[in-house]
């Protein structure tokens, strides 16, 4: 059952994992991405954008190598070797029917670490495959496509009208979590529990919004992947507390006006500076 009252920001800020003294790039959480491509590069720019805003420890992007270099122009800081994470972010600016044999092989290899996964876009049709909890983060078509591939009879009209109905039977279906992006996003576990959140003003509805998101909950599910994988359930709060900080990112870089997926990406830290405040108070 989706529960009906909003998710507050005081919820959204316990699901923020907040740096201590003792904390390393390690311990902050180190993030996985497999995104982007020739056809689609800015998809893999923008997730490793909301991943870094959103106080991931470190992230490896390890995905077509021009985007590569259009990610390193962009965050020099960000490391292009293989090596240990904590989650992974996968399938944003991706295709699934153009997906190569090389491809296929580091996707695979990904999905079976015992990580928490975040997949989007072209790698939504892994749901269920990988071997940690998973949060998959489609709009009403991609679900639509998704629960016929699976033998439900249902198109993206119909998921739209009903988005916590359709969010639900995902989740039982495939056994993940699902986040269903729409004016107010579902969030929805396996078991049947879940979330509403108002997703932020519709000027959010712009290209690469949903690459930044993806970043956002990549970077809060690595920095505790260690608890997530010991409950998966809790990937229902934090995917719900990642949707509220793109959403009030969202309200902050618009001001009333139009914005683009960076801005939404560079309000990030303020957003989350905030509710970490308020929750002191």
């Amino acid at each position: 059952m989706i529960r009906t009252d909003p998710f507050t920001d005081a919820e959204a800020a316990t699901q923020l994992r907040r740096p201590v003294a003792e904390d390393d790039k390690y311990s902050r959480g180190v993030l996985g991405v497999l995104t982007g491509s020739a056809e689609y590069p800015g998809a893999a720019v923008l997730g490793v954008e909301g991943a870094a805003r959103a106080g991931a420890g470190m992230v490896r992007y390890l995905g077509d190598p021009d985007a590569a270099r259009l990610v390193l122009q962009r965050r020099p800081e960000i490391v292009t070797a293989p090596g240990r994470v904590q989650a992974w972010l996968v399938g944003s600016g991706m295709d699934a029917a153009q997906r190569t044999d090389a491809l296929r092989d580091r996707i695979g290899a990904a999905l079976a670490q015992r990580v928490p996964t975040v997949l989007d876009a072209g790698a939504l049709d892994l749901a269920g495959s990988a071997a940690g909890p998973t949060v998959i983060t489609p709009h009403a078509g991609e679900l639509a496509r998704l629960l016929t591939a699976r033998g439900e009879r249902v198109d993206r009209v119909q998921v739209s009208a009903d988005p916590a109905r359709w969010a639900t039977r995902a989740a039982q279906l495939l056994g993940v979590t699902v986040l269903l992006k729409g004016a107010v996003t579902q969030i929805v576990g396996p078991a049947g529990a879940g979330l509403a959140v108002a997703a932020g003003p519709p000027w959010l509805a712009t290209a690469g919004s949903g690459d930044v998101l993806g970043g956002i909950l990549g970077a809060l599910v690595a920095a505790r992947s260690d608890e997530v994988v010991a409950d998966p359930a809790l990937l229902v709060p934090v995917a719900a507390a990642a949707a509220l900080v793109h959403g009030r990112a969202g309200a902050v870089a618009s001001g009333g006006g139009p914005l683009v997926a960076l801005d939404i990406a560079e309000a990030v830290p303020a957003v989350i500076a905030r509710l970490l405040d308020g929750a002191k108070s």
